[in-house]
């Protein structure tokens, strides 16, 4: 969705994931073991308010199946950040003091077995291992399609040069009838139309490597068709839910790269929000 932007500064487009099922107890279970841990706790005047000097209760039992998809929750805590590794409902205790980098190691493995498409929207791709694993995408002719806000990209200009690739933002029509940029802080990936994730795991070093993050994962054709077609409705203002994914991205490159001719020729009138970012391949 596009919502209007903090301090005054034009607007977000941002993507947020209601769970329900056995993948919340992974979710409460996380929220457990930070907020016990937490830093300031331990400090004068650390804590407020009744109950807050006693640790929450971990999670004991697994919720209820509901729907069909297959859920997983991916996580970065940096080492000797928190040290309780009780286990989550169901599962096995875990070293968190050695810190946890499970985003990075789903992104490479969801990348490396994409057959047909991948699309992402995401703040800023700077960590070598994620761009060697779109290069071999793109070298195995997979469609791909990366949303970011617009700037400097320096990273992926090796990218460029594949026909299959495209690095892309958005902008809406203000209310001076000019094109106006929106600030993609979206953090999700699209992988052959049946699997997706998403979360606050944005593809730097501080978020694969440093920051605390949590992104969830699931697999079910149909509801990633729809979300997909959802985004690219709101992102090309065209239904392409009749479209496969590898159509799908193909007119979204189409569509882009007319919108991106029409913002160097000044002409406001587009097609949808999507436009291509220019990427120096040199």
């Amino acid at each position: 969705m596009v919502t209007p932007g903090h301090m005054g500064e034009g607007h977000n487009h941002d993507v947020y994931i209601q769970l329900a099922g056995p993948a919340v107890a992974d979710v409460h279970h996380n929220f457990v073991q930070r907020w016990n841990e937490a830093s300031e706790r331990a400090m004068a005047n650390g804590r407020w308010g009744t109950y807050s000097e006693t640790d929450l209760p971990f999670p004991d039992r697994i919720p209820a199946e509901r729907g069909s998809a297959v859920v997983q929750i991916q996580r970065t805590i940096h080492p000797e950040r928190y040290f309780n590794g009780q286990a989550s409902p169901g599962g096995m205790p875990y070293d968190i003091a050695a810190g946890e980098r499970s985003n990075c190691d789903q992104y490479c493995a969801a990348i490396d077995t994409a057959q047909r498409s991948i699309y992402i929207e995401n703040q800023h791709i700077d960590v070598p291992a994620i761009v060697d694993c779109l290069r071999r995408a793109l070298l195995r002719g997979v469609e791909v399609i990366l949303l970011t806000p617009a700037g400097e990209h320096a990273g992926l200009r090796g990218l460029g040069d594949f026909d299959n690739f495209l690095l892309a933002g958005i902008a809406g029509l203000g209310a001076n009838g000019q094109r106006e940029l929106v600030h993609v802080h979206a953090k999700l990936m699209l992988i052959d139309d049946v699997w997706a994730t998403a979360g606050s795991c944005n593809l730097h070093r501080f978020s694969l490597f440093g920051n605390g993050e949590m992104n969830v994962a699931f697999f079910e054709p149909n509801t990633v068709h729809a979300f997909r077609s959802a985004l690219l409705h709101e992102h090309l203002d065209q239904d392409t839910s009749g479209l496969n994914d590898r159509e799908a991205l193909r007119l979204f490159r189409k569509i882009a790269k007319g919108n991106r001719r029409r913002f160097e020729a000044g002409d406001p009138v587009w097609q949808g929000l999507a436009y291509e970012l220019a990427l120096n391949t040199r």
